[in-house]
C-alpha cells in the first residue's frame, strides 16, 4: 500500500509525515519547484536576504504546529519570550502600551494598570465574552458590539492577524474557535512565536529530511492534471510526467489549493473569495533591544516583525492595496516602521511580498462553503486550512488538515 499525498505545502506536509511515522509508504508530488506552498522562505536578490514570503506568527497554544515540530525534530526553531507580552503603538496618538497576560485561565491582568488595555473596563473586557457563546451563521458584529477600548486595541487586531479579514464582518463561528484555543485559555497559551531564522528552517526543511529518512519520495515540479476515477474511487493519477495507475489499496491526500481541488473533482463545493495579504521587507538590523513584534494601531501596516538581518511588516485583508506599485508601499510603510522604531526615513533595501489569495475570506457565506476531509470517493481524502477544520486559514488550521486526513487513511486501513 502507498499513500500519495498531492502538495507539499504544510497540510500535505502534515499528513505525509503523519503517515511515514506510522510506518506507511509514502510518495509526495508538488506542481512547483520547492515545498512549503504560502509557508516558504526563498534568497530574494533585490533585497540580498534570504526571506519569508510571509510573516507567519503561531501562538505557544499551538498544538498542532507543537506536535508537528516534535515530530520532525524542530521543536527549537519558533523563538519568543516565555512571558506572553504584546506590544502597540497606536500611530494616531503616539500612544504606546504592552498588553502582558497572566499564565493561568484567570484573567487578572485584566484588572492591573500596567498590564492591560488603556482606557479599559472590566465591564469591557466581559461584553467580548459573548463571542464565546456566538452560533453558526452569525457575524462578529452580530455576536459582540465592536467598539471600544478592548475592541479597538487588542481584540480586533487580534482578530484581523487570525482571520485575514474585516473582523466586524467575518463569521462569529471561527472568531470563538479561536478565541476559545488562546485568549480563553491564559496567557500561557497564546504566547506569540517566530520561525527562526524563518518558515522554511522551521516548518519545510525538517519535514523533507524527515520524509527523507523514512524512506518516502518527495517529488517536485510534478503538477497533477486530473484524476482518472470510477463510480467509487480514483483508479489514477495523470501527472505532468505521465499517468500513475493506483492499487486497490493505495489511498490518496489531495492537499492542493480550493480553486485547485474544485477544478479536480467537479462538482466540489469550495470556498471561492479570498482576501490578500501583502508583506514588506527591509533590509535594516533592528535595536538590540527592540521588541521581536509590534503590533500598530491606525496604520496602514499591522505588525512589525523584528529579525537579526531584517525589519519585515504585515498588513492583513489587504485587497485594496493589490494594485498599489509596489515603491509606493514600501514607502509608505517604512515611513511608518520609522516612526514607530525611531529609524531614519530614508527606505532601506526592501522587497514587497503580495499574496493575492492567500486565504479565503472567513466570512459566514465562505466558512459554509468548506468540505469535509472525507470524499464520496472511497480512496481519496482532502486536505488543506480551507477544509472544514473548524479554524481560519491558519498555519495551526493546515497542519490540523494533515493530521486529519493521515488519521482517516489509517481508520480505513486499520
Amino acid at each position: 500500500m502507498t499513500t500519495y499525498v498531492v502538495g507539499a505545502g504544510l497540510s500535505g506536509l502534515g499528513a505525509a509525515t503523519t503517515l511515514c511515522a506510522r510506518g506507511v509508504a509514502v510518495e509526495v508530488s508538488e506542481a512547483s519547484a520547492q515545498a512549503g506552498g504560502r509557508c516558504r522562505s526563498y534568497f530574494d536578490p533585490q533585497i540580498g536576504l534570504t526571506i519569508d514570503n510571509g510573516n507567519h506568527l503561531v501562538l505557544s497554544g499551538n498544538r498542532s504546529v507543537r506536535d508537528y515540530l516534535d515530530l520532525i525534530g524542530a521543536a527549537d526553531r519558533l523563538t519568543g519570550s516565555r512571558e506572553t507580552q504584546f506590544p502597540f503603538v497606536d500611530l494616531a496618538t503616539g500612544r504606546r502600551w504592552t498588553v502582558r497576560p497572566n499564565r493561568g485561565a484567570a484573567p487578572w491582568w485584566i484588572l492591573s494598570p500596567d498590564r492591560g488595555v488603556p482606557g479599559a473596563k472590566f465591564t469591557d473586557f466581559l461584553s467580548m465574552a459573548g463571542l464565546l457563546r456566538a452560533r453558526p451563521g452569525q457575524r462578529v458584529n452580530e455576536a459582540i458590539v465592536c467598539k471600544g477600548p478592548v475592541w479597538d486595541k487588542l481584540m480586533r487586531p487580534f482578530l484581523l492577524a487570525a482571520l485575514n479579514t474585516a473582523p466586524e464582518e467575518a463569521s462569529a463561528e471561527l472568531a470563538s474557535k479561536v478565541i476559545a484555543e488562546t485568549l480563553a485559555r491564559g496567557g500561557a497559551a497564546y504566547a506569540p512565536r517566530i520561525p527562526n531564522p524563518g518558515l522554511a528552517a522551521a516548518f519545510v526543511d525538517p519535514a523533507l529530511g524527515f520524509l527523507e529518512r523514512r524512506g518516502a519520495r518527495v517529488r517536485l515540479q510534478r503538477r497533477l492534471l486530473g484524476l482518472q476515477r470510477n463510480d467509487r474511487c480514483v483508479t489514477g493519477l495523470k501527472f505532468s510526467d505521465g499517468l500513475v495507475e493506483i492499487g486497490a489499496a493505495d489511498q490518496i491526500v489531495l492537499a492542493v489549493p480550493p480553486w485547485v481541488a474544485a477544478d479536480l473533482i467537479p462538482g466540489l463545493q469550495t470556498p471561492d473569495a479570498f482576501e490578500s495579504i501583502v508583506n514588506a521587507h527591509f533590509r535594516i538590523s533592528p535595536e538590540v533591544d527592540a521588541p521581536r513584534i509590534i503590533g500598530v494601531l491606525n496604520a496602514t501596516v499591522e505588525w512589525i516583525f523584528c529579525f537579526e538581518d531584517r525589519i519585515s511588516v504585515t498588513v492583513s485583508a489587504a485587497n485594496h492595496l493589490i494594485g498599489e506599485p509596489r515603491e509606493r508601499l514600501a514607502q509608505r510603510l517604512w515611513k511608518e516602521v520609522a516612526g514607530v522604531l525611531g529609524l531614519r526615513n530614508e527606505v532601506p533595501p526592501w522587497q514587497v511580498v503580495k499574496e493575492k489569495r492567500a486565504t479565503f475570506a472567513a466570512s459566514v457565506e465562505q466558512q459554509q462553503r468548506r468540505p469535509r476531509a472525507q470524499t464520496a470517493l472511497e480512496n481519496l481524502v482532502l486536505a488543506g486550512d480551507w477544509t472544514a477544520t473548524g479554524l481560519p486559514a491558519t498555519i495551526e488550521g493546515a497542519l490540523r488538515s494533515g493530521v486529519s486526513a493521515a488519521n482517516l487513511i489509517a481508520e480505513t486501513c486499520a
